[in-house]
């Protein structure tokens, strides 16, 4: 494993992220997914949320082991400042670290656009996701019990939240991913690439 990287997502990823998150759909509940989606609806997905939020990738000799993403909390205009998290690692890539970087690159990114609140969603009981999100500075705050059945059970999910800018009135509005001065990305992207090298 030498050449390391982490970047932001395209389109052009849908089918390698597929491969990771398929497994989730299909065999877990940690997401509420049900069905796989198509490539191209899986694309648009991936080109959509770019407009508006960060979705990075961690590639380990030109293969995909993981990838983070940010998504919309909820519609209304008064939310627009908490956004949601998620990642999802490769089998092969667990226990690496991979996750705690990825996260360390969208929370700071997440910041520069302005964002005060990120809530991750947990699927109960999940200990390892748990732990890690407590270890990132998430704090639990409310938990909704039998609020989805998969894989034939009800299922309780938990919220976690992590502030990333301090309150104030009358904040600006976040700045859109696609209209965000990235010029900061590639040298942090560098400084997280040789982080994954030495875990």
């Amino acid at each position: 494993m030498n050449n390391r990287i982490i970047r932001v997502a395209t389109p052009g990823d849908a089918e390698a992220i597929l491969k990771i998150y398929a497994r989730y759909i299909v065999h877990s509940s940690i997401t509420f997914e049900q069905d796989v989606p198509a490539l191209t609806e899986f694309e648009n997905r991936i080109a959509e949320y770019l407009r508006s939020w960060p979705w990075l990738v961690c590639e380990i000799d030109g293969k995909l082991a993981g990838y983070a993403y940010a998504s919309q909390y909820r519609e209304r205009v008064c939310y627009q400042w908490s956004v949601e998290c998620s990642v999802y690692i490769n089998d092969d890539h667990q226990k690496n670290g991979i996750a705690a970087i990825l996260y360390e690159a969208l929370m700071n990114i997440l910041k520069r656009q302005g964002f005060v609140n990120v809530y991750a969603v947990i699927n109960l009981p999940n200990p390892k996701s748990v732990s890690f999100h407590e270890r990132f500075g998430f704090t639990w705050f409310a938990t909704y019990d039998h609020v989805g059945y998969k894989l034939g059970e009800w299922k309780n999910v938990g919220w976690w939240q992590l502030q990333l800018n301090t309150l104030k009135n009358d904040p600006p509005p976040p700045v859109l991913f696609g209209k965000l001065d990235k010029t900061f990305l590639t040298p942090m992207f560098g400084e997280l690439s040789e982080k994954i090298k030495r875990s």
